[in-house]
């Protein structure tokens, strides 16, 4: 019995070597993600909280999706809450290149 996410690979053609491909260029460290993780890690060995400061936009994760963690979905196993994300982020990149719609989190797990 083939898991919703491997039917959905086989039905749209996706090669899981794409996935990679495209979480690894998605999730990779930009500047201003390591000058956030930098001022971050000053602010909490002071006091008090930087005056003035928004509150930043949200980081890469720096983690793209593996071999194993689509070794482990293709076989039906257990995946966290973040990679499932992660994943359907780069799946949703290669589905915008085709020029289809995006999938939700839902309809592969």
């Amino acid at each position: 019995m083939a898991s919703k996410f491997s039917q959905f690979l086989t039905d749209n053609k996706i090669d899981p070597r794409r996935i990679i491909a495209a979480s690894k260029e998605l999730e990779a460290l930009r500047p201003e993600d390591r000058r956030a993780k930098a001022a971050k890690r000053q602010a909490a060995g002071s006091d008090k909280p930087a005056e003035g400061d928004a509150k930043p936009a949200k980081p890469r994760s720096g983690r793209p999706v593996n071999a194993v963690l689509l070794r482990r979905l293709e076989a039906g196993g257990k995946v966290s809450g973040p990679a499932k994300q992660r994943l359907v982020r780069a799946l949703n990149h290669i589905l915008a290149a085709r020029k289809k719609d995006a999938v939700e989190v839902r309809a592969l797990f």
